[in-house]
């Protein structure tokens, strides 16, 4: 491709391709050239050096989280939509997680990204720090809940780099791993189900029924936040010395 027809969009979205297939080690500027047809240095005249074309590929994947409709939807489906939308894209990109660590992300997909998660708690009710707080304790379980599957992915691709049988290798670890685990009765009960492959993996519908745990807790939050206070608020009942109920409170 002639450097006067390349674009940085075009730039870009290879870079996310090279990326999700060979991770933060295997994008190198020689790379990107072969998959886009150009020269290396051609990519120069758009893009300062790697690390700016990841920060420009970490935000461009940001769009692909959809915002749902405030106006339309109560904020748990909101909250569960945004969730599940962010968990869906850290899953396809594992490299963006990766990144975290060595990187700062900052552009208008991330900030566009935070600013509706905002809304979604300001709709529920909470106020300022409140909604912060609530919003981010909702990223960091959905970035939690993909940590396993990224790592799994790097572990994988070094291990295949280094010349060896990576789902072997990982296979006779997993061995390993049980033999020692069902020294322990409640892992052993867990290994003896008939569905068992390791005691690492996770149930079905985790981050499911995390999520939901989640948002529950939430709500329950905001329903002390709008407990009446003062005289009108309820009384806790009076027991007597046994422990009853009086009835008389």
């Amino acid at each position: 491709m002639p450097r006067d027809t390349l674009t940085k969009e075009q730039i870009v979205r290879t870079a996310i391709e090279l990326l999700d297939a060979e991770g933060l080690d295997g994008l190198n500027m020689r790379s990107l050239g072969k998959r886009l047809g150009t020269v290396a240095t051609a990519v120069y005249w758009h893009v300062k050096n790697k690390d700016d074309l990841i920060l420009l590929a970490g935000d461009h994947v940001w769009h692909e989280v959809e915002l749902p409709d405030l106006d339309a939807l109560d904020w748990r489906t909101a909250a569960t939509a945004m969730a599940t939308g962010l968990h869906a894209m850290l899953s396809r990109h594992p490299w963006l997680v990766q990144a975290f660590g060595s990187h700062l992300f900052y552009g208008p997909g991330k900030a566009r990204h935070d600013d509706h998660s905002l809304a979604v708690y300001e709709a529920a009710g909470f106020v300022g720090t409140q909604a912060d707080r609530a919003a981010a304790t909702v990223f960091t379980f959905v970035l939690g809940g993909v940590l396993g599957a990224s790592a799994a992915v790097s572990l994988t691709r070094r291990l295949s780099q280094d010349g060896g049988d990576a789902e072997a290798l990982i296979q006779d670890t997993m061995v390993k791993a049980s033999e020692i685990a069902i020294q322990f009765p409640r892992l052993r009960t867990r290994l003896e189900t008939p569905k068992a492959v390791d005691y690492t993996a996770a149930p079905d519908q985790t981050f499911e029924f995390g999520l939901q745990a989640l948002l529950d807790g939430l709500e329950d939050r905001l329903t002390g936040l709008r407990a009446p206070a003062g005289p009108d608020a309820p009384r806790p009942p009076v027991t007597t010395p046994g422990g009853y109920e009086d009835p008389s409170s």
